[in-house]
């Protein structure tokens, strides 16, 4: 009889890294709308836009409105992206999207003071 046990009979075990960007993405997602309400209160907070609320004066565009709803869509179908893609690389090149997306839907609000 063999004593030692046969190389057939033992699991392999690959290593395989632990790949939390579907973790990241749902949170930078989850993150968005208490982010989005603070800067809205930060732009709120300031001389120009509390004059611009109150009295109507020294008001600014800002950045185009449409640069919002596109940045935050597009933010909103990258973390599908990042949620559905089969690879790794392509959930981690979906959420350098994401969250540059959400980035600039933030900078859109904070351009409005």
């Amino acid at each position: 009889m063999n004593a030692s046990p046969s190389l057939s009979a033992r699991p392999v075990q690959s290593p395989s890294p632990t790949d939390r960007t579907r973790l990241r993405a749902a949170v930078a997602a989850f993150l968005f709308l208490p982010a989005a309400v603070a800067t809205g209160i930060l732009t709120l907070a300031s001389e120009r836009a509390s004059r611009c609320v109150t009295y109507g004066e020294q008001c600014t565009p800002g950045l185009p409105g449409w640069l919002f709803e596109w940045s935050a869509g597009l933010g909103a179908v990258a973390l599908l992206a990042a949620l559905a893609a089969p690879t790794v690389k392509a959930r981690q090149a979906a959420l350098a999207v994401q969250i540059f997306a959400e980035a600039t839907a933030l900078v859109v609000i904070l351009s409005h003071a």
